[in-house]
């Protein structure tokens, strides 16, 4: 993949946060610590995993998270994007944990920017109900009331767009339903959940409030009508229809009239204002017309009622995870997102960034990192409002269907002995933040 690395990186405005991200589910473990999620009955089922792997115990961070901490400091990050496990906090001795983790980052300097949900949600509840939504604003309340007083920068949902599509649209994630278009109340309750949350989370004071949604622009896969059609489709529904309810407080084309309840007076509450909004970004999607694409998507056959078809993006270079490397993609992205919102988009913050491949000397994803560091600079540089950047992730992880099988991280992880090794690319890193913040 061909980079400017040989180049000095420019330097992003002063106060610019960078960080890494992970998720509870991913790499907590003690999964006997805690009462179930919808992902532990998932992952039991024969065949929803590649591998047949759990993550009862992942990479253990429950009992390691002191040494992950170390790693934190030591690559000189300043904010750390954890998720806080529903399930645990329903547990006796859940939220200790989280106020152990909340310490230690803290003496570490290292700012604690916990995510309320990251898929994990408690077995015994459904997004498909929406009074989940209330339930979880009143599990960011017991959170906030006791991380508050040193947390000050909070995410309420990670990804609402891929836990509907993949768990229950699909069926390829957990919950693992295959409803189609009938998953949109999944959709609306989550961001109904988000709106009840930022509500809660200003009521204990909160400093900073965001949501971390996945985005990719949409490329037609030609200019044929048809085609160019079915990419305006994906577009709404894979970026339109999370991103519009929070930043504009409507839904795009219609989209509301499939919605249950009284959406008018639900959009208000999903509207409440953020202070940021947080951009997941891995690449784009090539889409045309049904037929004649790719005949899976998350590792399930791709259902032929959807109108639109993905297509590969050919000429590209691709992750071990297949998926295309196209920086200049999330420049596209954010400054596409500034036309179309215009002053209505808040601050933005690159929530998660990053790349599968194996080995501990991982020059492949040093190049990718490397990449997608300078296409950000680029929106900037084209006036977007660009606040942080978080690299997904810290530790190579549970990655979800894909069991084991890829590796996202920084830090390589010995699935046999749980031991950590920071990668070319953490020592890369590391030396980028001391350049950016010295």
């Amino acid at each position: 993949m061909a980079t400017d690395a040989g180049t000095a990186m420019p330097r992003f405005p002063a106060g610019f946060l960078w960080g890494v991200s992970t998720s509870a589910h991913q790499i907590e473990g003690a999964a006997g610590e805690r009462e179930p999620s919808v992902w532990d009955v998932f992952t039991t089922e024969p065949g929803r995993v590649k591998d047949g792997s759990t993550a009862a115990v992942a990479c253990d961070h429950y009992h390691r998270y002191r040494e992950d901490v170390a790693l934190l400091a030591g690559l000189g990050v300043g904010a750390y994007r954890f998720s806080v496990s529903w399930p645990r906090v329903n547990s006796p001795g859940g939220l200790d944990f989280y106020d152990r983790l909340v310490d230690e980052l803290c003496a570490a300097g290292v700012r604690p920017v916990p995510t309320l949900f990251h898929w994990d949600l408690p077995a015994s509840l459904d997004w498909l109900e929406r009074d989940t939504a209330a339930r979880f604003a009143d599990h960011v309340s017991v959170v906030a009331e006791r991380l508050g007083d040193r947390v000050g920068t909070w995410i309420t949902l990670n990804e609402p767009a891929e836990h509907t599509l993949l768990g229950h649209a699909i069926g390829a994630h957990a919950p693992g339903r295959r409803l189609l278009f009938d998953a949109l109340p999944a959709a609306h309750h989550q961001l109904l959940a988000h709106g009840l949350a930022v509500r809660a989370l200003r009521a204990a004071g909160t400093a900073q409030v965001g949501i971390a949604n996945s985005h990719g622009p949409t490329w037609a896969a030609s200019d044929d009508p048809a085609d160019v059609a079915a990419a305006g489709f994906h577009d709404l529904l894979l970026n339109r229809l999370f991103a519009e309810p929070v930043i504009l407080g409507e839904y795009p084309e219609g989209m509301g009239d499939l919605m249950p309840g009284d959406v008018g007076s639900d959009l208000q509450v999903i509207a409440e204002p953020v202070d940021w909004y947080g951009v997941n970004y891995y690449a784009p999607t090539r889409v045309g017309a049904p037929g004649g694409g790719d005949t899976e998507y998350g590792g399930l056959p791709l259902p032929a009622e959807l109108p639109f078809s993905v297509r590969e993006i050919e000429g590209r270079p691709t992750t071990d995870f297949g998926w295309p490397v196209v920086p200049e993609g999330l420049t596209e992205l954010l400054t596409g997102f500034r036309d179309r919102y215009g002053d209505r988009l808040p601050p933005v913050v690159v929530t998660e960034n990053g790349c599968s491949y194996e080995g501990v000397d991982d020059q492949e994803r040093i190049a990718y990192l490397d990449a997608h560091v300078r296409a950000l600079y680029r929106a900037v540089e084209a006036g977007v409002d660009v606040r942080g950047y978080f690299v997904w992730s810290l530790m190579d992880n549970f990655e979800w269907a894909e069991g084991y099988a890829r590796r996202f991280g920084l830090v390589h992880i010995d699935y046999t002995t749980l031991e950590r090794t920071p990668k070319a690319s953490y020592h890369w890193y590391r030396d980028l933040l001391r350049t950016q913040t010295t």
